[in-house]
């Protein structure tokens, strides 16, 4: 047991030698494999659900945490996919991006194909486990929730995301399919103002993984994978991205001034700060070097560092102001 690398693993990417990949435990190796410093992505939209079904007292905490287990393991399971799929069609190999800002265990010869397999199968039972717990509770439509997602995980690295739908992917996934499918599981019901309140995390999301493929320009499209940034041009990009990021705030705002949010969501502009600075990274093109100070083990990551510190601040005050949301349309009751 290697607290000390859980607690590195949950935070960031390692990059890291052979000798040291021996000496790990087994969690952490885990840990490291399927990146989970970004898996906090994923719990954020199911606290959000969470808290959408408090407001109705329609709330079941055990059909939450197994939405919640399912979605992460999901997650860690495309995650060792994905890692798979580019190993073996050959995308890491030359010092690829992928390999410049963290360890690829299957690239860096840390774990063979059979381990990631192993890895990857029981963290897919894991998450099956629980889809199939949540499908014998609540019935057919989370079925069909239940497999939308696992065609997601499945085909999100091929072919999704080499025809330029697997920006929609995450768009679907970490909006309607997480928060909306996360809720309805819970409660039993479906919301179309859940849905709408879905969005403004979902183009968070969405923008952290246009920004990775932003900075991947170059190298995707030389290896001829069309993602959306690909398609439609560097610069196009980089502005459907400021889009994107503003479109949560309009999103918030409309369902503020329409009543199914309180003024407590208006919250969600102290993440002002960082929208501003990501909004100056995305109006320019990226810099040959790192300009001073900007961490050395970062590089070459650029717009997505500033995308995902966007939406790392815009969840955390989406979350304390849909907090104290709760609370006051539940005192209101």
């Amino acid at each position: 047991m290697n607290l000390a690398m859980w607690r590195t693993a949950l935070t960031v990417i390692p990059r890291m030698e052979k000798a040291e990949w021996i000496q790990l435990d087994v969690v952490s190796r885990w840990l490291i494999s399927t990146r989970a410093a970004v898996l906090i992505i994923t719990l954020i939209p199911c606290v959000i659900a969470g808290l959408l079904a408090i407001r109705t007292a329609r709330f079941n905490a055990e059909l939450w945490l197994l939405v919640t287990i399912g979605l992460i393991m999901a997650h860690a399971t495309n995650n060792l996919l994905n890692d798979l799929i580019d190993y073996k069609m050959g995308v890491d190999r030359n010092n690829y991006f992928r390999t410049q800002y963290g360890v690829q265990p299957l690239e860096s010869g840390l774990m063979t194909v059979r381990q990631n397999l192993v890895y990857a199968a029981v963290t897919a039972l894991v998450a099956l486990a629980c889809g199939a717990c949540l499908v014998y509770l609540r019935g057919g439509p989370t079925f069909w929730l239940l497999s939308l997602g696992a065609f997601l995980v499945l085909f999100y690295t091929w072919p999704l995301k080499y025809i330029g739908l697997g920006e929609v992917a995450v768009l679907v996934v970490w909006g309607p399919l997480m928060i909306g499918g996360g809720y309805f599981v819970t409660t039993g019901q479906w919301d179309w103002h859940v849905f709408i309140a879905s969005l403004p995390y979902a183009l968070g999301a969405t923008s952290v993984i246009f920004g990775k493929h932003i900075d991947k320009f170059d190298a995707d499209t030389a290896k001829h994978i069309h993602t959306l940034p690909v398609l439609l041009g560097e610069k196009a990009s980089r502005y459907t991205v400021i889009a994107m990021m503003l479109g949560q705030y309009v999103f918030v705002g409309y369902l503020v001034v329409t009543g199914y949010f309180s003024a407590a969501l208006s919250l969600v502009l102290l993440a002002g700060g960082a929208l501003l600075r990501a909004l100056r990274v995305y109006s320019r093109p990226k810099p040959a070097v790192p300009p001073p100070n900007y961490p050395a083990k970062s590089w070459p990551l650029w717009y997505v560092a500033f995308s995902f510190m966007h939406n790392r601040d815009f969840g955390l005050w989406f979350l304390v102001g849909l907090s104290a949301d709760v609370i006051l349309h539940r005192v209101s009751l």
